[in-house]
């Protein structure tokens, strides 16, 4: 069973940057998609970046292009999300999580991302961005 653990929130002044990784155990990057979520109190989660770990396509929420990148490093089991720029609005708990991709009946990658359709969730690390 796929393990996610994910590191590297914290707090942060608005301008600046944190870099999110999530290690994943017992997984074999060959056919996923695999996103980062945020959630706020009250709300539910909306998918942030994601990245299909056959061909690297990538998707992004409008709020975050260009400031944040998702990318894998499959030597180290792991996946990054790369925060730019972070605004006070980026704020949340952000959560790593995972989902295998069909090879016959392919899910897009924005369908997957924008309707967090994922199948394994970690457990999620907090980012605050405030002066």
């Amino acid at each position: 069973q796929v393990q996610l653990v994910e590191s590297g929130g914290g707090l942060v002044r608005p301008g600046g940057s944190l870099r999110l990784s999530c290690l994943a155990s017992d997984f074999d990057f060959d056919y996923y998609t695999i996103g980062w979520m945020r959630q706020v109190p009250g709300k539910e989660r909306e998918g942030v970046a994601c990245i299909n770990s056959d061909d690297g396509r990538t998707y992004y929420k409008t709020s975050v292009k260009d400031r944040f990148t998702i990318s894998i490093d499959k030597e180290k089991n792991t996946v990054y999300l790369q925060m730019n720029d972070l605004k006070p609005s980026d704020a949340g708990t952000y959560y790593c999580a995972t989902n295998p991709i069909d090879t016959v009946t392919v899910t897009p990658i924005e369908t997957v991302c924008d309707e967090t359709i994922f199948e394994t969730v970690a457990r999620g690390t907090p980012v605050t961005v405030s002066s």
